[in-house]
């Protein structure tokens, strides 16, 4: 099938049950989102906060690390003290290419990860943060898609904004 057509439209991964695959298809589409629009981006670009945006740097940081803390979550565990570190270096600039990494290695782990979960465990309680707010297994995996998804539409307009501003 064409690349063009979205990876919940593919017909794959239909050996996992619909929340696991919708999250799974919303990690591949990130994927391939942040590959498209970081691409063209240099590393100072990467780094630019035109408008007062954030940067598409600290987006693609944030969605690495909060995949990570979040899974920590749905995993039933609590944040590690390097964790607690990422989560405030989000916004420090760091080299293109790591950042990229980052991202990269994120969304792999990740893809691991939300396949270890099984469906049969949708309901068991989870908590997040401090507060233990509580939540559920599969509440958390959706929060997963749909914040991942979130920041990355917020990176593909600062890198349209970035690239438009190229021209002025």
């Amino acid at each position: 099938m064409s690349e063009k057509v979205e990876p919940w439209l593919r017909g794959t991964l239909t050996e996992v049950d619909a929340v696991r695959r919708g999250v799974l298809h919303a990690l591949e589409l990130a994927a391939e989102d942040m590959a498209r629009w970081c691409d063209p981006l240099n590393g100072v670009e990467m780094e630019e906060r035109p408008l007062g945006l954030p940067s598409v740097g600290f987006q693609v940081r944030h969605i690495a690390r909060s995949l990570d803390r979040l899974l920590t979550y749905a995993e039933g565990a609590a944040l590690s003290e390097r964790q607690l570190k990422a989560l405030k270096d989000e916004e420090s600039h760091v080299d293109r290419e790591a950042t990229l990494m980052e991202f990269a290695e994120a969304i792999e782990v990740s893809i691991r990860r939300v396949r270890a979960f099984a469906a049969k465990d949708y309901a068991e309680p989870r908590f997040v943060g401090r507060k233990k707010l509580p939540t559920s297994l599969g509440g958390l995996l959706v929060h997963i898609a749909d914040h991942t998804q979130r920041h990355v539409g917020q990176a593909i307009t600062t890198a349209k904004v970035v690239i438009a501003l190229r021209t002025e």
